[in-house]
């Protein structure tokens, strides 16, 4: 359905412990590109959570991560798991590479943790985006970082 139209890639997946010391500074280098320098928005990003996540990311063929997420278990920042920190470089933006990593995600989840529901925080204008994934609007809206969000939630039975 969504496919990576020029990119090759090279997905992994790895607990924190896992992670060499250049993946994790080349995530956290791209969430900062993405969500502090492009967004306009400086927040704490390191907030604990990745040392208990799962970190699902993508390298082109220059080895460089242009995609990463991390998948969190039931009771870490929901009831249900969760996928967050979701993002991907701009100059790979358009590619398809963004729904690529959705999906991986969300088999991971089912795979990682069992089949059930996800959830995850959204800027709101991506609302569409996620819709197209099985994600809905559960009515809860915040700003953060000055910047309109939405949780949204996935069922298996949203398919």
């Amino acid at each position: 359905m969504f496919r990576i139209k020029t990119m090759q890639t090279n997905w992994k997946i790895k607990k924190f412990s896992a992670l060499t010391l250049e993946e994790f500074h080349d995530i956290i280098r791209l969430r900062i590109e993405v969500f502090v320098i492009e967004q306009d928005c400086p927040y704490q990003d390191l907030d604990g959570k990745d040392k208990i996540a799962y970190h699902v990311f993508c390298k082109n063929e220059n080895e460089e991560i242009i995609a990463t997420s991390r998948l969190l278990a039931k009771g870490i920042s929901y009831e249900e798991v969760a996928i967050g920190r979701i993002v991907t470089s701009q100059k790979a933006r358009g590619s398809g590479l963004g729904h690529a990593l959705l999906k991986k995600s969300m088999e991971l989840c089912e795979e990682k943790f069992g089949l059930g529901p996800i959830r995850l925080s959204a800027q709101k204008h991506l609302e569409g985006y996620y819709n197209r994934h099985g994600f809905f609007n559960t009515g809860k809206e915040y700003l953060e970082d000055g910047i309109p969000h939405i949780e949204m939630l996935y069922t298996p039975s949203n398919k």
